[in-house]
């Protein structure tokens, strides 16, 4: 028995396997695309199955496709959204501009899987034609770009936006347990005036507050869908009431706020949403940087490190130093925020190749923006459950840094001035004295006033 069948497509016939799900014009690209092993995310594939059960539906309602096909497309889609078919979607992301290869893997799978639930052949192309059913009143024109904001917003919002709430809580959580430790600040990486822990952490969760809301300001122009302008955004061959009656079942599906962009010649022909959304993500990147720097700087010891903060043991962090444990996953944060800085690049020049009346950067561009929203969303919540719950304070560094301080200087200047609160501040420097021990010593001001002036919880809140 053979392994392969023939299939037919405008250019004449070719071999595919007997028993893949796709056809002709999917096989074509895997010939023509061995470019990276890199296949369209999970999430995107499921995106066009629901665009193309919702199509199958409204064509049913509308008289325009025969109760059987229709019913035989939805179930195919579904089992496709399910991730059953997932191996049936090999095209490599590095492949027609359009991405016309991949709608047309979606439609081949779905016909041929369709026609099989029907007790067909599949390659067949009957009773379920990919084009003349499947893709009915579709282009991958508009499909695409619809498919790369369906799966865009989903992930933001079911995914990345709740990991970014969840890190956000553990930082918050983390900012009112260490209130109460006082420590020494830092800037330009040197000693500088105290301050609390919790007032540190509590910076860090503010950083993923404003994250959450830049995330959330790129909700309004994904959920603008380019469905409905076919080839160039006239809308060739789709009656133009019937998108907004399969966007309204996207968003039923998804729990999203769809709609039909105002203008579907921008829709097609430019990827600002994508763009704008990359930058976010990169932006987004970048706080994370910091947070995740921070916490393994500080951790860092642990004994010859600053040391504040106990980080959990994870791992064993060397295969030649015996008892060695790294701070993992900070590392695995900024990592995962460097590769989201990369795939902005990416994303900013694909947004740059909209051509006339349409952008052909569309599948690396969706990769990539998915990409990066998968590995954030991920990163944020293996950070936060792995790394910022298990933090601990330690308390005895801190108190013992802050006292070592030569910054401790600032809060006598006031009563002293600025020249003599240097001049101290060298002196304790060489002679490896405190400023409160040298202070003391030259009898600068009555003791009950110095104390006050070197209390450290005090210098943490100086309006109070």
């Amino acid at each position: 028995m053979s392994s392969f069948r023939t299939e037919m497509d405008s250019l004449g016939p070719v071999k595919v396997a007997a028993d893949a799900y796709w056809g002709a014009q999917t096989q074509r690209a895997i010939e023509n695309f061995p470019i990276s092993g890199l296949h369209m995310p999970t999430k995107f594939v499921r995106a066009l199955a629901i665009i193309k059960k919702a199509w199958a539906q409204t064509n049913l309602e509308q008289g325009m496709l025969p109760e059987t096909i229709a019913k035989a497309i939805v179930a195919a889609a579904d089992e496709i959204a399910a991730g059953k078919l997932n191996d049936q979607f090999p095209v490599d992301v590095f492949q027609t501009g359009s991405a016309t290869s991949t709608n047309m893997n979606a439609n081949e799978v779905i016909s041929n899987r369709a026609i099989v639930l029907l007790g067909g052949e599949r390659g067949s192309k009957k009773p379920v034609h990919p084009n003349d059913h499947v893709n009915m009143s579709q282009s991958s024109n508009d499909i695409i770009p619809t498919a790369l904001h369906v799966a865009a917003l989903d992930a933001l919002v079911h995914d990345l936006i709740p990991a970014l709430k969840h890190l956000h809580a553990a930082l918050a959580a983390k900012a009112v347990a260490f209130d109460g430790i006082v420590k020494i600040g830092r800037t330009h990486l040197m000693d500088a005036v105290p301050l609390r822990l919790g007032q540190e952490f509590g910076g860090y969760a503010s950083q993923l507050e404003h994250s959450i809301g830049r995330a959330e300001s790129c909700i309004k122009n994904l959920s603008e869908l380019a469905l409905g302008g076919t080839a160039v955004g006239t809308g060739l061959n789709a009656n133009p009431k019937l998108p907004p009656l399969v966007i309204e079942k996207i968003a039923k599906e998804l729990n999203l706020p769809f709609k039909q962009a105002p203008n579907l010649f921008e829709a097609l022909a430019a990827r600002d949403a994508a763009v704008e959304t990359s930058g976010v993500l990169k932006t987004i990147a970048c706080s994370l940087m910091k947070v995740a720097n921070d916490i393994r700087l500080l951790g860092s010891g642990p004994r010859c490190g600053i040391g504040e903060i106990n980080l959990p043991d994870l791992q064993p962090g060397s295969s030649i130093m015996p008892g060695k444990v790294n701070p993992v996953m900070p590392e695995m944060l900024t990592m995962a925020a460097a590769q989201v800085i990369g795939c902005d690049a990416a994303i900013t020049a694909g947004g740059m190749q909209g051509h006339f009346e349409l952008n052909t950067f569309k599948p690396m561009i969706a990769h990539n923006l998915l990409f990066s929203m998968q590995i954030l969303a991920n990163g944020c919540r293996a950070f936060a459950d792995k790394c910022v719950v298990g933090l601990e304070a330690n308390v005895e560094r801190c108190s013992e840094l802050i006292e070592l301080s030569l910054m401790m200087c600032t809060a006598l200047a006031p009563k002293i001035g600025y020249d003599v609160s240097a001049k101290l501040a060298q002196e304790a420097y060489k002679t490896g004295k405190t400023v409160r021990q040298l202070a003391t010593e030259k009898n600068l001001m009555p003791k009950a006033e110095l104390d006050a002036l070197l209390n450290v919880r005090a210098m943490t809140e100086p309006g109070a």
